[in-house]
């Protein structure tokens, strides 16, 4: 699938290893930075979703998204993400990437509003997949140079999912983020603790990227 992530930003939490660590299939180990495990909620607006050969369609191509995520390696050593739901504004999309990947897409009503300085972020989930709500309005920076940490956290080419009860791997080709600081002015959200993960405690990284084009592969199943 090919597809373009917009007005994206990460938000990160340090965590102590043990309380993700449990969270994760068996198959994965997880992958840490400075002795902590981090788990990032990222909101964006996707654009363009299409197959090979094929056109982007009006509205079902087009929609906000948002993911809770942490970062592990796979039994062959390789970095890659972990879902822990990823949350998103079209349901024939959720129902299409819970049937192609295995993933934990949840349908949510969400919007993404970019003014001049800032971008604004809004999600409530829909029934029937439970609770789960997010505010949060992001002053956007300037360009920065990557650290070891923020590639680290942003530099991923492969997420892991279970797919027809068996680990599996779609690899995730893009070129390298362009990254810029960012200020939190507001966030209230339950999404994390909504999707299985311990509260976040803290104020956390904030990384902030205009606009990114993706192609992501078909699953490969390993397990």
């Amino acid at each position: 699938m090919f597809q373009s992530w917009t007005w994206l930003t990460f938000l990160h939490w340090r965590y102590p290893p043990d309380q993700i660590r449990r969270l994760l299939p068996r198959q994965l180990a997880l992958d840490t930075f400075d002795g902590s495990a981090w788990v990032g909620l990222t909101p964006f607006l996707l654009k363009g979703l299409r197959a090979p050969f094929t056109p982007a369609l009006p509205w079902i191509s087009h929609f906000p998204e948002m993911n809770v995520r942490t970062y592990v390696r796979g039994p062959d050593g390789e970095p890659g993400v972990w879902f822990f739901t990823l949350e998103a504004a079209r349901l024939a999309a959720v129902a299409g990437a819970r049937l192609a990947y295995g993933l934990p897409y949840r349908w949510t009503r969400m919007r993404v509003q970019r003014g001049s300085e800032t971008v604004e972020y809004a999600s409530s989930r829909r029934w029937p997949f439970g609770s789960g709500d997010a505010r949060i309005r992001v002053e956007i920076g300037e360009p920065i140079e990557t650290s070891e940490l923020d590639r680290f956290l942003t530099a991923r080419f492969r997420l892991y999912t279970i797919l027809l009860g068996r680990l599996g791997f779609a690899q995730i080709e893009h070129e390298p983020w362009p990254l810029r600081s960012g200020r939190l002015i507001r966030l209230a959200q339950n999404v994390v603790q909504a999707s299985g993960v311990p509260e976040p405690l803290g104020e956390p990284i904030l990384l902030y990227s205009p606009s990114i084009d993706v192609s992501v592969g078909r699953v490969q199943l390993v397990g």
